[in-house]
């Protein structure tokens, strides 16, 4: 890890930062003003198991055994017996991104001091990140509303020095791991099992990490349309602002105006200022208004997760009446409930095949010769060769895949805990399917960068500086054709760099920034 520090204190975590610790870039502390409501919160449940009140969380049983009354000498025991017996989640474990960031919305949403978490597990929680010590977490078993008990279940087992810890062969029990770093597992004390497991921090990490590729994905998706449409020669003037003050969408006005910078100094452009091609396909003359739709659908997501990262989500929450102390600092309420996150993801993941379908339309523009003036499927030996043909099989199998995944996860909901718990929301079922829908939509973006690179080998101009950038990048993974070849590992590397954002980077430093 690098010497850079997040500071969390339950209100200021960003999304970058979020991305930062599940990358191992950076360390973790808990914001000095954190300890202040941290402890103040916390003195809320000493008082009541001090003069016996009975609160639902720390001294009841969990779900439909609400009115189990538990008594004072067990209710540690009653913590630990609550992890242990919410840890049987199924499925693949998760990666350690995923763990890591899962980890950190967890932490900050207990500094927020609502929780009456105890200090030492929070300390805990902070040495296994700073450590580089990833419990091992199924993946499957968040119904989204308690919160994502099954699987931070298996976080907090871990803490306990029990279940297992991942590594790179596969896992190892924790107490051993522990041994070796120089911890003790911390002790479970009133309410701190609840407080662990209660919350939507394994939806909301799937989420974050979704959004933080998407920032660089609809960029580049921009990006790789105008490379089209300077490899298709079509107009821009269904950019112009006029079009777009007509009809004043925030998103197709921004994708509209960052189409014009992008194609800014294409000679492509101006050589057929005077054609007679009177209109483009809608793939390209309507892209404004989906590529557009989506980048709203975007925003939603980022200022959704924006709030819900500083959120204190799980139940009872504690607010701490120093003044007038009493049952009523503690409230039983559904801040565990995910449906804003389930709903939100759900939308994307439709915005996902939106732009995937789109895309997969212009190579289809590109590759036919009967419309594109260019050699059919750009084979330099057309029939002996199949040039690129098979790139936009490839493209539409994978857009059958964000079309299956563009099903809404969160339209279905099951009743649990004999009916105590009736309506979930699936938020991480609906998180885990934008996150992974996120790799199908790079892609098939990547399939029409790697279509429009080879068209525009045929134009006899040169586009603009931020797409003659892009094809030169691309051309350090992906040669011109020279005769039949596997374009495979190709695709895959430029879908990977689509995701990781360096080359955005580079081009935006050579060429200038593009509008947000």
């Amino acid at each position: 890890m690098t010497g850079t520090v997040v500071f969390v204190d339950g209100a200021t975590l960003t999304l970058a930062e979020i991305m930062a610790v599940a990358e191992e870039r950076a360390k973790v502390a808990v914001s000095e003003d954190a300890w202040v409501n941290i402890h103040a919160a916390r003195s809320v449940v000493e008082r009541i198991v001090q003069e016996g009140e009975t609160v639902y969380g720390i001294n009841t049983g969990f779900g439909a055994l609400v009115r189990e009354r538990i008594s004072a000498a067990d209710l540690s025991q009653l913590q630990v017996n609550l992890v242990r017996s919410h840890a049987t989640a199924l499925g693949e474990p998760m990666h350690v991104p995923s763990v890591r960031a899962m980890m950190l919305v967890r932490l900050n949403s207990l500094c927020k001091g609502h929780s009456g978490i105890s200090p030492e597990c929070i300390q805990q929680l902070v040495s296994f990140l700073n450590m580089g010590i990833h419990p091992h977490v199924p993946r499957i078993g968040s119904l989204g509303a308690s919160g994502d008990l099954a699987p931070l279940s298996h976080l907090a087992l871990a803490l306990m020095g029990e279940g297992f810890v991942a590594t790179e062969g596969g896992k190892r029990p924790t107490g051993d791991v522990l041994f070796e770093h120089g911890l003790i597992p911390v002790e479970l004390t009133a309410k701190d099992g609840l407080s662990l497991i209660n919350g939507t921090s394994q939806m909301t990490a799937f989420a974050t990490l979704a959004q933080q590729q998407l920032s660089h994905l609809v960029v580049y998706a921009d990006l790789v349309l105008a490379t089209s449409m300077d490899a298709r020669s079509c107009s821009l003037t269904p950019t112009h602002p006029f079009i777009h003050k007509a009809r004043p969408h925030p998103g197709q006005a921004l994708v509209a105006n960052r189409l014009r910078q992008i194609l800014h100094g294409s000679d492509i452009l101006l050589g057929h200022a005077d054609c007679d091609r009177v209109q483009d396909p809608y793939s390209f003359r309507c892209a404004p208004q989906v590529h557009g739709a989506v980048h709203e659908t975007f925003g939603r997501l980022t200022d959704m997760l924006k709030i819900e990262v500083n959120s204190a989500t799980d139940n009872p929450l504690i607010f701490p009446d120093p003044a007038n102390p009493g049952p009523h600092e503690v409230m039983s309420q559904g801040n565990f409930h995910g449906e804003i996150v389930a709903l939100t993801c759900d939308a994307m993941s439709l915005g996902l095949f939106e732009l995937g379908s789109i895309s997969e339309r212009r190579i289809d523009q590109m590759l036919d010769a009967s419309r594109s003036e260019l050699p059919a499927f750009l084979a330099k030996n057309s029939g002996l060769e199949s040039g690129l043909m098979i790139v936009q099989y490839v493209a539409g199998a994978a857009l059958a895949e964000l079309h299956g995944q563009a099903s809404p996860r969160s339209a279905f909901s099951t009743s649990t805990s004999a009916g105590q718990e009736d309506h979930v929301s699936m938020g991480a079922t609906a998180a885990w399917n934008l996150l992974s829908g996120v790799r199908r939509l790079a892609e098939v973006i990547a399939c029409e960068l790697l279509v429009a690179c080879e068209a525009l080998e045929y134009a006899t101009q040169t586009s603009s500086p931020h797409v003659e950038g892009l094809r030169h990048l691309v051309r350090s993974v992906a040669p011109a054709l020279d005769g039949d070849r596997s374009t495979s590992e190709e695709l895959i590397r430029l879908a990977d760099e689509l995701l990781e954002g360096r080359w955005l980077a580079r081009l935006e430093a050579e060429h200038g920034r593009l509008p947000r």
